[in-house]
């Protein structure tokens, strides 16, 4: 028992660590870089008194230690400072913008799970045939082509030359703002406020951006599962398993794919932290109001104070689902102290 408490402490304290040691990062970036954050609050042609009050304002005038700790401090307590771009809290806008990009992540790795999974188990069981090269040939094109170009591509065909695919956007322009945010999951606030017409059409918009984004996943999902599975099949417990007679599906599903389950929670945890992180692109190319789209707009226009809030946030949730994949990794296969 002490040592699993000592095993969570440690843990705990490298979280911690890790943590700090990304603020730190993330904030002395966003003071070497280039830009002045404060021109870009008043812009360029302010006058100089207006630049020194506006700087002293910002705390920009003071050693960058000082700047530093001020800012831990507010983190501390939870705040990340004021966006010069939309004047409100960095905090209530990434409350604002982050459910559209939670949303269209949840739905990318869900249909990621349940494709990948079941395509590398078959590639895996079929080593060497056309159905395993198939897969591995739709898997290097998801990994190896740009997200940027399937994007384009998506709406050249979908939405320009056939118009089967609504454009750009999260709602058309009838339903905007007309249902009440509970969530920020569109789909399922238009749920809630029981109005389908706005549930189909946020569905019909999500369906591009989930589909490329799935796409994307899929593939390292089915690579890993396919390397896990073929180490698998390969063990003296699956050899034994055959020799007594079991049938092939229960080989497979009862014996060998139990311990490919565990290493793949670490796989899912961190691919569903890159779609948070890497839908950035996407949701430009869809004009997706999300936190990608608000990074974006925010480190064209200078406007840091997002740009660093928005950086830790992502961090901090690829931590945190490492953790978690960490913890439940533990839960699952006893023999990992």
């Amino acid at each position: 028992m002490s040592k699993r408490l000592n095993g969570f402490l440690s843990t705990c304290i490298s979280v911690c660590l890790t943590l700090f040691g990304l603020s730190v990062v993330t904030f002395f970036i966003g003071r070497v870089m280039p830009t002045d954050p404060v021109l870009a609050a008043v812009g360029d042609n302010a006058p100089q008194a207006v630049v020194e009050r506006v700087r002293h304002e910002m705390g920009l005038d003071q050693p960058l230690w000082m700047q530093f700790f001020h800012y831990i401090s507010q983190v501390f307590h939870g705040d990340l400072g004021r966006s010069a771009l939309t004047s409100n809290l960095v905090t209530t806008d990434i409350a604002r913008f982050f459910p559209a990009t939670l949303e269209l992540a949840t739905a990318a790795i869900i249909i990621a799970t349940i494709v990948g999974i079941p395509l590398g188990v078959w590639a895996a069981t079929r080593q060497g045939s056309w159905i395993d090269q198939t897969i591995r040939v739709v898997c290097l094109a998801g990994h190896s082509l740009p997200v940027f170009v399937l994007a384009l591509l998506s709406l050249l065909i979908f939405y320009s030359a056939l118009g089967i695919a609504p454009g750009p956007g999260r709602q058309d322009i009838i339903y905007q703002d007309m249902i009440p945010q509970v969530t920020g999951l569109l789909t399922v606030d238009s749920l809630l406020a029981g109005d389908m017409g706005a549930f189909w059409d946020a569905l019909a918009h999500m369906v591009q951006p989930v589909l490329i984004l799935a796409y994307f996943s899929m593939a390292y999902i089915t690579r890993m599962t396919r390397t896990f599975m073929l180490n698998a099949l390969g063990g003296e417990y699956v050899i034994t398993a055959r020799a007594k007679g079991l049938s092939a599906q229960r080989v497979i599903w009862k014996h060998a794919f139990p311990t490919v389950g565990v290493q793949l929670i670490t796989v899912l945890a961190l691919t569903y932290a890159g779609l948070l992180e890497g839908a950035v692109v996407t949701e430009n190319v869809f004009s997706w109001p999300g936190l990608g789209q608000y990074l974006t707009v925010s480190l064209m226009n200078a406007d840091m104070n997002p740009v660093i809030g928005s950086t830790l946030l992502i961090g901090a949730i690829y931590v945190l689902l490492n953790l978690l994949a960490d913890l439940l990794y533990r839960l699952l296969d006893p023999r990992v102290t």
